[in-house]
């Protein structure tokens, strides 16, 4: 089989810590998104959010507070609708550029995909967060920025990263034949997902998620054990 030719990769869990999504980021866009909508709903971007949410909703009356309410109880549900992500990315966009946030990434990652990097490897991302915000989370690092290192991104508007066709459009996407990308998660259902579509998987297990025994993916505690070429 041919050798691995790109590493697409999830975040939450898997470059970065979970938490920090969780108790840092989700909890700032809630805290801000009252003040940040009635500061830019008339910017094109916000009332396109807005207007995506009342129609997920399948209720185009709502108003802007009652839409905000409904937004507020999606991030308590962690529900991944674009939309939200959307909006939650331009409000971290402004947290980031104010200093008032810090992109996580373990110090394996950064140390990894620098060295994937410098070998040759396409690095990717694909998380349920919309493009912008993983740009933020590795431009506004502990080491600077890191979005150099990256050739390209995916997001929910790709599809649900538990199902099978949207790999295969990314690996369609990336010119490649799947099983020379490789998908790192923390998610055994997104490896799943992954490994049906043609992709090769490794499993990070850095002992935030609940990941179940016997999944059949090689599994890697961090970075520093894990050599895309071998796999």
């Amino acid at each position: 089989m041919s050798p691995v030719r790109a590493v697409l990769t999830d975040i939450e869990g898997t470059t970065s810590s979970i938490s920090f999504v969780k108790d840092v980021l989700f909890p700032f866009a809630k805290r801000n998104l009252e003040v940040f909508v009635a500061t830019h709903r008339d910017a094109p971007q916000v009332r396109q959010c807005l207007d995506a949410a009342r129609e997920l909703a399948g209720d185009s009356s709502l108003s802007d507070d009652a839409t905000v309410a409904l937004l507020r109880k999606w991030i308590d549900e962690d529900r991944k609708a674009t939309p939200l992500k959307s909006l939650q990315g331009l409000i971290w966009e402004q947290g980031y550029a104010r200093g008032e946030l810090q992109g996580h990434v373990y110090p394996d990652a950064v140390e990894g995909l620098r060295a994937w990097h410098a070998k040759g490897l396409r690095l990717y991302v694909y998380s349920s967060g919309s493009v912008a915000a993983q740009k933020l989370i590795f431009g506004y690092t502990a080491w600077g920025d890191l979005t150099p290192l990256f050739s390209g991104y995916f997001d929910t508007t790709t599809g649900p990263k538990v199902e099978s066709p949207s790999y295969a459009r990314i690996a369609k996407d990336l010119g490649l034949p799947p099983h020379e990308v490789l998908f790192l998660s923390d998610s055994v259902a997104e490896l799943n997902a992954a490994r049906s579509a043609g992709l090769r998987t490794a499993c990070l297990d850095r002992g935030e998620a609940v990941i179940p025994a016997g999944h059949g993916h090689s599994t890697f505690h961090g970075f520093a054990s894990l050599d895309p070429f071998s796999l």
